[in-house]
């Protein structure tokens, strides 16, 4: 698994980027997330509270997770995600 930079020096705007951590199995995953803070989830709905802001990814296709990254990297193009193509301007 490749190595990234401290998760201290992530950004936390919002913008989704590759985070590695570990699992409570001691399975070390690669994973994209985004760090959201109370205020953004207070402002999507629900009951939130201060040990909920943090690092968020999905874990399936349905479920999302608090997650303690140690270390993360830029997301690479959503195109690489999405397999598909980006609007090109014309």
């Amino acid at each position: 698994m490749a190595s990234g930079k401290p998760i201290t020096t992530a950004p936390r705007d919002g913008s989704k980027i590759t985070v590695y951590w570990t699992d409570k199995d001691g399975q070390e995953n690669e994973s994209i997330a985004q760090y959201r803070s109370l205020e953004q989830l207070k402002n999507s709905g629900g009951e939130w509270d201060e040990s909920d802001a943090g690092w968020w990814t999905f874990i399936d296709g349905d479920t999302q997770q608090r997650i303690e990254p140690h270390s993360w990297n830029p997301h690479p193009d959503e195109e690489d995600e999405e397999g598909g193509d980006k609007p090109r301007p014309m």
